[in-house]
């Protein structure tokens, strides 16, 4: 079954929020200290993932490609009609969190990175689960902990994702057919250097310091694809 490692992904994501919210009741000020140590741990893993970039040069370009194309197309926006949808649906009680701000911060956290792509096209390639696994355990442990502060919200993100791993699993057979490994190589670490910074914002929103539209900047992943190619080719 080649989407066992997805399925338990979002398994673990659906039951680390559940077990989440029996948390919520801790105080305010308790939540607030949580959050920004959960800012700050964002922040490290976004800039740890920064750092396996090669070509910092292509990170950068990607980075400011892809906010033009976000910010044209409002990207951001329609992520959180998504959300602000789900919300609508699932009204949040009086003074507790919504659900759109913790269905984006999730979806973000959990889908950009190596892990995602790297186990999903192992998954497809070889029928071999243990990245992904792997995976949601350590997302299952961090929706326990963004949804003691963000909400239900958390639970949705396991949506998206598994539609993000999934697909990336069905064409894992076409990309190993097409890609050459050392380009494919060369695509996963700089893709986890741009997913990483934003990731590192992210960090930065959950502490309060910024209010980035971080999902503008999501385009940058296939303008990372692009350049990639191109410096490979020439």
């Amino acid at each position: 079954m080649i989407l066992f490692g997805s399925l338990f992904n979002v398994l673990t994501i659906i039951i680390g929020t559940l077990i989440g919210r029996f948390l919520h009741g801790i105080p305010e000020r308790m939540k607030e200290t949580i959050m920004y140590g959960i800012g700050l741990a964002v922040v490290a893993i976004g800039l740890q993932m920064t750092f396996q970039t090669t070509q910092i040069v292509i990170v950068i370009i990607s980075i400011v490609i892809g906010a033009i194309i976000g910010e044209w197309i409002d990207l951001d926006q329609k992520v959180n009609f998504l959300g602000q949808w789900i919300e609508k649906k699932l009204p949040a009680k009086k003074g507790s969190p919504g659900v759109a701000q913790g269905f984006v911060t999730a979806t973000l956290i959990f889908c950009v990175g190596s892990m995602a792509i790297i186990g999903a096209i192992d998954s497809g390639l070889r029928n071999d689960h243990n990245v992904l696994v792997m995976k949601g355990i350590l997302d299952g442990f961090t929706s326990i902990v963004l949804s003691s502060t963000l909400g239900i919200g958390v639970a949705f993100s396991a949506i998206p994702l598994l539609l993000y791993q999934g697909s990336i699993t069905f064409l894992a057979t076409l990309i190993s057919r097409f890609v050459p490994d050392d380009l494919m190589q060369l695509f996963i670490s700089e893709m986890t250097a741009t997913g990483g910074l934003m990731i590192a914002a992210i960090g930065l929103n959950l502490i309060g310091l910024t209010k980035i539209r971080i999902a503008n900047f999501i385009p940058g992943i296939g303008v990372v694809a692009l350049i990639v190619t191109i410096v490979y080719v020439f």
